[in-house]
C-alpha cells in the first residue's frame, strides 16, 4: 500500500500522487466554503465577517500546526526512500511525542490569548462577540488538527495520498451534517459552524488512526523501536519547527493585513471573507502539486537520485504555472459570480461587498501564476533539509504585506488591499527560487562526492 517514487516516469507519478492531494483539499476548503454559505444565507452578511475576521489569525495558528506536521513526515520520507524501516518508525514513534506535547502548549496558548489577539485585529464591535465565540472554539479543536495532519503526512511520506482524502470525504459529508444541525436546529449560530468543523476534523483523525494501525504494518512501531529519541527528536524539530514558523511568519503579514483591512469597516470585512474562501478553493492545486514534489524530493533524496530531484522540481513547477494562468483568468473574469455564492439579499450593501470582493479576486488573479513557482520551489528546498534556509520565504512575505498594509492602506483603501498578496508573493517566489537552485546544486554536489546516506 506503500508507493516508491525512486523509480519510473516522473510527471505521470507526480499527477498521480497529486490528484488525491487535490481532491483532498478541494473537500477541505468546500466544507469550509459551506461553513460560510450557510452562515452567510441562514445568519447574514455581519455573521459571515465575523467568520471571516479571523482568517489569518487561524491560518497562523492553523498554519503552524500544519507546517510543524508536514515538517515530521520529511524525515520519514527521507528514511522510507532509503529503505531504512526501523530508523523510519523510531521517527514515527518520537514524532508522536513531540505532536502531544505540540496539542497541550498551543492549545492552552491560543486560548488564553483569544480576547487580545480579537483586539490587535480590530475586529469591528457589532461583530466581536460571535468572531470570539467562533474562535475560541477552532483554538479549543487544535488537538484534532495537529492529529490529522500528523498522520496524514506520514502516510503521503510513504507515498500514499489515497487513504486521507478518503476519510476527509467522510469527515465532510458529516461537517455539512452538523453545520445545518447546530445551525438551523440546534440554534448555536457561528459557534456552531466552528464546533461542526473541529468535530469533523477529529472523526478523520480516529479513523485515520485505527486504519493505519490495520492496513500499514509497516508503520506500525515494534516495542523495541519505541522510546524517545533526543537524537531523532532534535532532527525532527529541526525540521518541523522552521516550516511550522514560515506558515505563521506568513500568516503574520496576513493579520496585519487582515487588520488594516478590518479598520476599513465591516463592509471590507464580510468582502474580505467572501474573497479568501475562493481564494483557499482555488489555491487546493498549488498545495497538492507542491505537496507531490515535495513527497518526490523527499524520497529520491533518501535514495540518492540528484537527477530525478532536479527533474521532479521542474515539471512540478511547469504544472504549477499553467494551472496559476487559467485560474487567474477564472477569478479575474468571474469573481462577482462566485462571490454571489455567498450572499442572497439584493440590498445596496449586499450589492458593494459582492463588487470589493470581485475587484479583490481580480487584481488577485492576474499574479496568480507566481503561486505554481513559490510552493513547489519553497516545499522541494524543505523536503531536501533545508527548511532554515526556506523559513525566510515567510519572513520575506510577512515583511511585505506589513509595509503596505501600514504605510499604504490607510491612504490608499481598500485597492492597496487588493494588491498585498501578489507583492509578497511575488517577492517572496524571486526568493525561494534563488534559494531552490543553490540548495539542489549543493545536494547534487554531496550525492555525488559521497557514499554516506545523505541523513
Amino acid at each position: 500500500m506503500t508507493n516508491s517514487m525512486t523509480e519510473g516516469r516522473i510527471l505521470p507519478q507526480i499527477l498521480k500522487f497529486s490528484i488525491p492531494l487535490l481532491l483532498g483539499n478541494i473537500v477541505q476548503q468546500t466544507y469550509n466554503m459551506v461553513d460560510a454559505m450557510i452562515v452567510g444565507r441562514t445568519l447574514g452578511a455581519d455573521a459571515l465577517g465575523a467568520v471571516g475576521a479571523t482568517s489569518s489569525v487561524q491560518f497562523l495558528v492553523l498554519g503552524l500546526c500544519i507546517g510543524m506536521c508536514v515538517g515530521f513526515g520529511v524525515p520519514v520520507s527521507q528514511r522510507f526512500g532509503a529503505k531504512d524501516y526501523k530508523g523510519m518508525r523510531q521517527y514515527i514513534y518520537n514524532s508522536y511525542i513531540l505532536t502531544g506535547i505540540s496539542m497541550i502548549l498551543i492549545t492552552v496558548v491560543t486560548a488564553l490569548l483569544c480576547n487580545p489577539i480579537l483586539h490587535i485585529l480590530r475586529t469591528p464591535a457589532s461583530i466581536f462577540k460571535d468572531t470570539y465565540g467562533y474562535l475560541i472554539i477552532i483554538f479549543l479543536g487544535v488537538p484534532a488538527t495537529l492529529a490529522y495532519n500528523l498522520l496524514s503526512s506520514i502516510l503521503r511520506a510513504v507515498g500514499d495520498s489515497t487513504t486521507p482524502f478518503i476519510f476527509l470525504v467522510i469527515s465532510a459529508g458529516l461537517n455539512i451534517f452538523l453545520d445545518l444541525f447546530c445551525i438551523l436546529t440546534l440554534g448555536m449560530g457561528v459557534e456552531g459552524a466552528a464546533l461542526a468543523t473541529i468535530t469533523s476534523q477529529a472523526v478523520s483523525a480516529v479513523l485515520c488512526f485505527f486504519y493505519m494501525r490495520k492496513k500499514f504494518d509497516i508503520l506500525r512501531v515494534r516495542p523495541e523501536e519505541k522510546g524517545f529519541d533526543g537524537k531523532k527528536a532534535g532532527k525532527l524539530l529541526y525540521m518541523a519547527l522552521p516550516m511550522g514558523l514560515q506558515y505563521s511568519i506568513t500568516a503574520i503579514g496576513s493579520m496585519v493585513m487582515q487588520s488594516a483591512n478590518n479598520a476599513l469597516g465591516a463592509l471590507y470585512t464580510s468582502a474580505f471573507s467572501v474573497a479568501s474562501r475562493i481564494k483557499q478553493m482555488t489555491m487546493c492545486p498549488f498545495d497538492a502539486v507542491a505537496s507531490a514534489v515535495s513527497t518526490f524530493v523527499g524520497q529520491n533524496y533518501g535514495s540518492r537520485n540528484p537527477g530525478r530531484i532536479k527533474k521532479g522540481i521542474r515539471e512540478g513547477v511547469a504544472v504549477g504555472v499553467i494551472y496559476g494562468v487559467g485560474i487567474g483568468l477564472v477569478l479575474i473574469f468571474c469573481g462577482k459570480p462566485l462571490s454571489m455564492l455567498f450572499l442572497t439579499d439584493s440590498g445596496s450593501k449586499t450589492a458593494r461587498i459582492l463588487d470589493a470582493s470581485a475587484l479583490l479576486l481580480r487584481c488577485n488573479g492576474i499574479f496568480y501564476w507566481l503561486l505554481g513557482i513559490l510552493n513547489v520551489v519553497r516545499l522541494a528546498a524543505q523536503a531536501l533539509g533545508y527548511s532554515n534556509l526556506a523559513i525566510f520565504s515567510g519572513v520575506i512575505e510577512m515583511v511585505s504585506r506589513t509595509i503596505i498594509a501600514l504605510a499604504l492602506a490607510p491612504s490608499g483603501g481598500f485597492r492597496v488591499i487588493c494588491f498585498t498578496d501578489p507583492t509578497a508573493w511575488f517577492t517572496a517566489a524571486t526568493y525561494s527560487s534563488l534559494i531552490c537552485i543553490y540548495v539542489v546544486r549543493k545536494i547534487t554536489k554531496r550525492l555525488n562526492n559521497s557514499e554516506s546516506a545523505p541523513i
